[in-house]
């Protein structure tokens, strides 16, 4: 196969910090510069991730963590130092990357991906890169990419030990299909019996040696740099690198067709609506308006229409040995586990949950964020037999 190459004569502009990377023949510098990128987790590994985006001038990224820097990130992080201890993780290390490099801007989210990140930043962005310590936070992760069609990028260390992993939806297998039993079991041993969130339980503190992060965080960026560039990218597989006997190899994951991560949301209707102000009546009056507008001809159940919460929303505790009932009417992630035991008998209580609303219900008046659903979300709407996916646009600027 023949090639052509350029006769045009190579200058090298050392006033341009990205004139050595420019030599890589198939570099895009503009395409890293309009990149958009959200990367979840602030620890040594998001450092990692975070400082090799900043040096290469990657423009936008949204930085999420909800944890403050210790004592113990100073050995494995490179953007923290003494001073910044009980400072958030995501300021601080957002700062040290613009201060890295200017060109690019970083906008710290000081909050819970699980809890606080609606699926419409998930969608805007070209990619999320996974820097967490935790199944849980990856699995829902997994679920959100899928939803919208986000590839994501996954990292994992413990001691001198890390892997890597790329997956594109909506094709090939997720993090879930590879998920077994037992992860699914670490999962639960998060919450309670009756799925309240279990506040005092000792969360994974995974001994980590920062070579470990840098070699996997720049695995994960390199990784990023080929989907940006639209180069080939093995996806739905591990690469995993043993440090102690300096193995690297790599394993398919087999799609699972009954996985629960396959769901993706199409035709997302996007409406002048917030969490925080707007109603589930507003929202499904909204709704019915612009179908009958934009889709006179469409046939759909008015009456039945409800909204289905991807969170669980905990509408009362009982307990079944003294008969006593409380009124919660919070999201789970909201419910200490100490709430569900019984005052009187000290046994737990039953947990009572409710994943659709609709306009008839008790809780219509409340507003989405009081039910559980975060700014700037793509949330579900269905009559029973069609579903209607809904971002709320309003809340665009907030994010």
């Amino acid at each position: 196969m023949s090639q052509t190459f350029s006769t045009e004569p190579l200058i090298i502009n050392e006033d341009d910090r990205y004139s050595r990377l420019r030599l890589i023949g198939w570099w895009n510098q503009e395409k890293i510069a309009n990149a958009n990128v959200m990367v979840v987790g602030a620890g040594a590994l998001g450092n990692e991730v975070l400082k090799n985006l900043a040096l290469l001038g990657f423009g936008q990224i949204h930085l999420i963590d909800f944890d403050s820097v210790q004592d113990s990130n100073l050995t494995r992080s490179v953007l923290f130092r003494g001073h910044h201890r009980g400072m958030p993780k995501a300021k601080v290390a957002a700062a040290a990357a613009m201060e890295l490099n200017p060109d690019c801007n970083v906008t710290a989210l000081d909050g819970d991906v699980l809890t606080e990140i609606g699926l419409g930043l998930v969608r805007e962005v070209d990619l999320v890169i996974c820097c967490v310590d935790n199944r849980e936070a990856r699995l829902w992760i997994n679920r959100m990419c899928w939803k919208v069609n986000t590839p994501w990028i996954d990292g994992g260390i413990q001691e001198i030990n890390g892997v890597a992993k790329v997956f594109r939806p909506p094709t090939g297998a997720c993090y879930e299909c590879a998920m077994t039993e037992n992860d699914y079991r670490l999962i639960s041993l998060r919450y309670s019996c009756p799925l309240l969130k279990q506040e005092d339980i000792q969360q994974g503190k995974v001994p980590t040696a920062p070579t470990i992060a840098s070699i996997i965080g720049g695995l994960q960026v390199q990784e990023a740099l080929k989907l940006i560039h639209d180069l080939p990218v093995e996806h739905g597989q591990a690469m995993v690198f043993n440090g102690a006997a300096n193995n690297f190899y790599k394993t398919n994951f087999v799609r699972r067709d009954d996985c629960l991560s396959h769901e993706t949301y199409d035709s997302i209707v996007e409406l002048p609506l917030s969490a925080k102000s707007t109603t589930v009546t507003q929202l499904l009056t909204a709704l019915e308006q612009h179908l009958s507008i934009e889709q006179p001809d469409l046939e759909f159940d008015q009456q039945n229409l409800q909204l289905q919460l991807d969170r669980d929303f905990v509408s009362s505790l009982a307990c079944r040995n003294c008969d006593q009932e409380t009124n919660v009417n919070l999201p789970r992630c909201q419910v200490p586990a100490t709430q569900g035991i019984c005052s009187k008998c000290q046994h737990p209580m039953l947990v009572e949950t409710i994943f659709q609303i609709d306009a008839n219900n008790e809780l219509e008046s409340r507003t989405l964020s009081e039910l559980g659903v975060p700014e700037f979300d793509v949330v579900k709407v269905t009559d029973g037999t069609i579903e209607f996916y809904v971002l709320l646009n309003e809340d665009r600027g907030g994010r």
